[in-house]
């Protein structure tokens, strides 16, 4: 097994759960190492669609917006539940993602650019949020992520990317070296993963009023 510093779960047999589901067991598999660093970004893969930046920003720009119409205004009990010890609430996922724009993509993208001596980045605090987001309310949290993505995304245009920048590599403590396309990529898909990580904590505060729908609701049982 090896120690896996980028997510919170146990990759063993379903790699498809997501950050923070497991929080103590962070481990990968040598095989799904092996496979992530054998992988070629350029190939598409059972109908995966190739990388391309100004595909991904578009994501990568409406995801504040996102949250904020999803989450802003709603009552606690929708915000703040989660899916049992050391699991993410919607509240979490918003400071987790804030974190993430302060000690993570931009500031990995920059240890690849330079092509330094050192190209190691720093492990990831998962769990940051917890103390970072103490004492600020729901709403600061949805500000902040917004105002922290814009500067990121303002960056991210300024530099003009080419594909020989982004086919350049850094390394990643668990999974070795990783290019920039690699790491832009993964900022997008990491997104996405929680925007459903939050809807489908929200989803099973419904398991039981649903009644016998809950066959028909695979969300309220992952």
């Amino acid at each position: 097994m090896i120690r896996n510093p980028q997510c919170a779960i146990r990759f063993i047999a379903t790699p498809r759960l997501d950050c923070a589901r497991v929080a103590g067991a962070p481990y990968l598999t040598r095989r799904q190492v092996r496979l992530w660093r054998a992988r070629d970004p350029m190939t598409s893969h059972r109908g995966a669609v190739i990388f391309q930046l100004a595909d991904g920003i578009a994501v990568l720009e409406r995801t504040p917006a996102t949250f904020r119409a999803l989450l802003a205004g709603l009552p606690d009990h929708w915000t703040a539940t989660n899916e049992g010890p050391e699991t993410f609430s919607p509240f979490d996922n918003v400071g987790h993602l804030i974190h993430g724009e302060r000690k993570d993509w931009i500031p990995r993208a920059r240890i690849i650019l330079e092509q330094g001596a050192n190209r190691r980045f720093e492990p990831y605090d998962r769990f940051a949020q917890v103390r970072e987001s103490q004492g600020k309310s729901l709403t600061q949290l949805l500000d902040e992520f917004a105002l922290l993505r814009a500067e990121n995304l303002a960056t991210l245009r300024g530099w003009t990317l080419s594909e020989r920048e982004l086919a350049l590599e850094g390394e990643h403590p668990a999974l070795g070296n990783v290019t920039l396309r690699q790491l832009l990529a993964t900022w997008v898909a990491h997104d996405l993963g929680h925007v459903a990580q939050t809807t489908r904590v929200m989803a099973k505060q419904y398991r039981e009023a649903v009644g016998p729908w809950r066959v028909y609701l695979p969300v309220l049982d992952r």
